[in-house]
């Protein structure tokens, strides 16, 4: 890792922009800030700067393209790929944007909310709940990370395949340029075809361009009714036939459909040992309704699984009671993943196909694990409405970590592989960060390259925003 030092007359100038209280260079201070909550990844920097306003984010980032020093913009430091950490240079300052956390301002007659890049996801959810509205992105990560990172990263969750992704639900921004110069992005508008879309430029871009500091997102009336079914399914095959039956007799009130292999399940029990899952098979589906008061949603997911069963495309179901059986349905899907990070390092993927080739993604890559990694316990579970599919896969418990590590490498290679083939992505919504990144650019056509280069440089040319990330350094670009 290179390292650095800085200056007391830098640390004096940098602590004039962001305040006494903004500034952390000592190891102690600066830890959590410098490691993943997976544990995958442990990095360094010159110091950690924590603006208390719009105003210290465009003085820091003035003086930081003055002296030429390299910005990491975190939020709440939930990623995985190594976006927000740097583990090469430690010649670099993360700016967290944690204390930036007010919503500005809710608009129920209009359905808008603006807030801070700092406020937490579960907190605008609240906040839009108590005005009786949705803000419908929903991740497992949602108690800690923060909307302007949802926004960098173009965050999905479960709700994508009615409400999309971040991008779809984002209105405008409020950025902080390379050399301090402010953009407001807000307009409230729902139609808006004068020009260039600018605010699309960042979100996705993972702070290689700018430092978001404030987004203002749509709103959705709160669903009135809810309803959650647990299924059993005999193959991904009869799932995504499922989905497909489903999109037409439930059309847009799906608002969740996911698939959980049943390999997935002792997961889960890591986290809650008592668990048990409403069906035994081996594929399981969680889907979800939701409604405004004058449809009758239970009867309708009922009639449907009726259907389904008696066609024997399900071969078990329940139905959630209550909105506390309901959550209980949900804590599986949610536990399985806390469970993988509970046991220690795994490969971890994000893949995406077209839903149609996900039973052909699924087989493929259980095929070459079992072939290539034998030994190794592969996962299959997702977001099957929308093709997102996290295909993960547990070394075995008695291999060192660093000898799994460097096998993992090769897992992740073959399966990145098998996606790309299909017609893929590596990556569905976690982003590309520093893990990616060669994959990424090398799947690149020319075209794509320059055209990437090409913004790069003209929103950042001196290469300052979250170098490393995303993109190969300036001086590679084409």
């Amino acid at each position: 890792m290179t390292t650095h030092s800085l200056s007391p007359d830098i640390l004096s100038a940098l602590e004039g922009a962001v305040g006494r209280n903004g500034l952390t260079a000592d190891t102690a201070g600066m830890a959590k800030y410098l490691g993943d909550w997976a544990g995958d990844y442990r990095g360094g920097a010159l110091a950690v700067l924590r603006p208390g306003s719009v105003a210290d984010v465009q003085a820091l980032m003035r003086l930081c393209c003055e002296l030429g020093l390299g910005v990491i913009p975190q939020g709440g430091n939930t990623g995985l790929v190594s976006g927000a950490i740097d583990t090469n240079d430690a010649s670099l300052v993360v700016v967290s944007l944690e204390r930036l956390n007010t919503i500005r301002r809710i608009d129920p007659d209009n359905f808008t909310l603006e807030a801070d890049a700092g406020c937490v996801l579960q907190t605008i959810k609240d906040a839009s709940e108590a005005e009786d509205c949705l803000f419908p992105l929903a991740l497992g990560a949602q108690g800690s990370c923060q909307i302007g990172g949802n926004a960098a990263t173009n965050a999905g969750g479960v709700n994508v395949l009615r409400y999309g992704m971040a991008r779809d639900l984002i209105l405008g921004l409020e950025v902080v340029l390379a050399d301090g110069e402010l953009w407001n992005g807000f307009s409230g508008l729902r139609k808006n075809n004068s020009g260039y879309d600018l605010k699309q430029l960042f979100i996705g871009s993972e702070g290689t361009l700018g430092i978001i500091t404030g987004v203002e997102v749509k709103l959705f009336p709160k669903p009135a009714r809810v309803e959650t079914a647990y299924l059993g399914l005999a193959s991904f095959e009869a799932a995504v036939a499922l989905f497909n039956r489903a999109r037409r007799a439930c059309s847009d009130l799906i608002s969740a459909f996911e698939i959980i292999g049943s390999e997935c399940i002792e997961l889960a029990r890591l986290i809650e040992p008592g668990m048990t899952a409403p069906v035994a098979a081996s594929v399981q589906v969680l889907i979800e309704l939701s409604s405004g008061p004058n449809i009758d949603l239970n009867g309708l997911l009922a009639g449907f699984l009726t259907d389904a069963m008696e066609d024997g495309l399900v071969i078990d179901a329940v139905l959630a009671a209550s909105g506390a059986q309901a959550r209980a349905f949900w804590s599986i899907r949610e536990g399985l993943v806390e469970g993988q990070a509970k046991r220690g390092y795994h490969v971890r993927t994000d893949l995406s196909v077209r839903i149609s080739d996900i039973p052909a993604l699924i087989e493929r890559a259980r095929r070459f694990v079992a072939t290539e990694h034998p030994g190794w316990i592969a996962l299959a579970y997702g977001h099957a409405g929308d093709g997102n599919i996290h295909f993960n896969v547990l070394p075995p418990l008695d291999l060192p970590e660093a000898e799994a590590r460097a096998r993992g490498a090769e897992v992740t290679a073959g399966l990145y592989d098998i996606a790309v083939s299909l017609g893929g992505s590596i990556s569905a919504e976690h982003g590309i960060g520093r893990s990616r990144r060669r994959e990424f650019w090398d799947g690149l056509s020319p075209a794509h390259r320059r055209m990437v280069a090409a913004l790069k440089t003209a929103l950042d040319p001196k290469g300052l925003m979250n170098p490393g990330c995303l993109l190969p350094s300036m001086e590679t670009l084409p």
